[in-house]
């Protein structure tokens, strides 16, 4: 028997390994940005020349197919990674799971749309590593900086929605919505388990979340214009930023979704006594058939208004819109029974229709958030 050569395999050693191990992982979260992501590589390798750096692009799952031109950069460059996200979508999330699969020392986030200027990100990373400071942001707002094309009427927007995001930072910054910063990766894992993961603006959650305030830089950079694709603000953006604002403010005391559905429950209130005094009053209608009227009245309206507000980012549109409508009469109806029955059973042992009406609508709501949000409007 002849015996086969042993195969040999090269083992490189830790050294040489940490030799091509990168110091910055910058991470660009990407939704229909296809006509980017090349331009945006050979601007990164430009600046970063000389640097131990990789780029994980954190694709949405857009239709456009920017996760398959961020894989075909990726065959020729192994410093480019592709994260495709399905059933997910989100900025501030993004940005989360791309560091979450970095082991660099040193992160950045930068959007992919070129507007954001990557030769600061030499000199933040510089910063980082010379200078007492845990956040290097890129700045629109302090001297040298600018918002470049922008019309008066964003820049009005941008001032107050500053303003507004100070009242929940917890460090001086110029310029708390910049998208555009560079961490030490131990400021990330501090803040990590309080991140509200909302919206598109994960700087100032994360200055909102870190047990410390963040000794930060500010760096000016000019905003360019946008050079392909579309700008994704929008009035879903801006809700999501108050969003994140109110779960900053109250999240620790009870989640802001669920403050929400109860708001929307209470508006649902006035409705549904509304419409059972109707019922009662205008139409003689029995206290049940009244009271039964009532709560599909009030059921519609809630969930209308809570696929507008409450689920934003969970949204049903088109047909789903319908299905969901039934799938929430459906598993809302032992609620609704529940409501109409006990509401029936006060009316008739007190004959006290407001206080009977109350009685019912506290169980229907019960119903109503629990299985609404795990079934009705449950993420992909």
């Amino acid at each position: 028997m002849v015996n086969a050569p042993e195969l040999t395999v090269a083992v490189p050693t830790f050294d040489e390994v940490m030799v091509n191990a990168p110091e910055l992982t910058v991470v660009v979260p990407t939704f229909n940005e296809r006509d980017n992501i090349l331009p945006l590589v050979q601007r990164l390798a430009a600046a970063l020349e000389g640097c131990a750096w990789e780029a994980i692009f954190v694709d949405d799952d857009s239709p456009d197919g920017t996760a398959e031109a961020v894989r075909a950069v990726a065959r020729r460059d192994p410093r480019i990674r592709c994260l495709q996200r399905v059933g997910r979508r989100g900025l501030s999330s993004a940005c989360i799971e791309g560091v979450l699969a970095s082991a660099a020392p040193f992160v950045a986030v930068i959007d992919a749309d070129l507007q954001h200027d990557e030769r600061l990100l030499p000199r933040m990373l510089t910063a980082l590593k010379t200078e007492p400071v845990d956040l290097v942001v890129g700045s629109r707002y302090v001297a040298g900086g600018g918002v470049g094309a922008w019309d008066a009427g964003r820049q009005r927007v941008s001032a107050f929605a500053t303003r507004l995001s100070r009242i929940v930072t917890r460090a001086e910054i110029a310029d708390p919505m910049s998208g555009f910063f560079m961490m030490r990766r131990g400021v990330f894992d501090d803040a990590l388990r309080r991140l509200s993961a909302q919206g598109f603006k994960i700087l100032l959650d994360l200055m909102a979340s870190t047990s410390q305030p963040p000794r930060i830089k500010e760096l000016p950079y000019e905003f360019r214009p946008r050079q392909h694709g579309e700008s994704k603000l929008d009035a879903l953006v801006v809700w999501e930023f108050v969003m994140l604002l109110a779960d900053k403010l109250i999240g620790h005391i009870v989640p802001v979704r669920f403050a929400l559905f109860a708001f929307i429950g209470a508006f649902g209130v006035v409705i549904h006594m509304a419409v059972l005094w109707a019922g009662l009053t205008q139409f003689s209608l029995e206290f049940t058939t009244a009271q039964t009227v009532a709560a599909i009245v009030a059921m519609t309206g809630n969930f209308f208004l809570n696929n507008v507000f409450t689920y934003a980012d969970r949204r049903l549109k088109g047909w789903r819109i319908l299905r969901g409508l039934v799938s929430f009469y459906l598993i809302c109806s032992l609620g609704a029974v529940a409501n109409v029955g006990i509401a029936s059973y006060l009316f008739a042992e007190r004959h006290i229709w407001w206080a009977a009406g109350i009685a019912g609508i506290i169980v229907g709501s019960v119903w109503n958030y629990a299985v609404s949000a795990v079934f009705t409007w449950k993420g992909r």
